[in-house]
């Protein structure tokens, strides 16, 4: 994989439920992260007394981040609106030269911020909340 933009790497939402997705407005930073829990099956009969772990198992997960300068865009409106009324929409991260994790998250974080002589800023925080679905590019 060659050298990326960081600007590239992208936070959709599907703003209606249409499956039409709107890169959120404002964002300057993005980050995932994804997560496996392991289920240890080790026994005093495992080989060289190595740990084993039950291939398959344990709960996955995702996480994303992302802060930016407030714009009082439609995607602002819309993550306000998905935090207060607790919904889990559908997300899509896009990750250059690599592909495109979609699914539903919960907002789980949302901050603002902002300093008398500078920009008013924020940051959201979202949780995995069902399977996703991953389209290499």
């Amino acid at each position: 994989m060659a050298v990326q933009n960081g600007k590239d790497l992208l936070l959709k939402v599907d703003q209606t439920g249409d499956g039409q997705f709107e890169t959120v407005a404002g964002l300057r930073a993005t980050r995932i992260a994804f997560n496996a829990e392991t289920v240890d099956v080790t026994s005093l009969e495992s080989a060289g007394g190595w740990r084993e772990l039950l291939s398959g198992a344990g709960v996955k997960s995702a996480a994303i981040s992302g802060s930016g300068i407030f714009r009082d865009a439609a995607t602002d409106e819309r993550a306000r609106q998905i935090f207060f009324d607790g919904e889990v929409p559908k997300f899509q991260v896009v990750i250059p030269s690599f592909g495109i994790v979609e699914g539903p998250f919960m907002i789980t974080a949302l901050e603002y911020a902002g300093s008398h002589n500078g920009e008013a800023t924020y940051e959201v925080t979202l949780a995995s909340a069902g399977q996703l679905l991953f389209t290499a590019l």
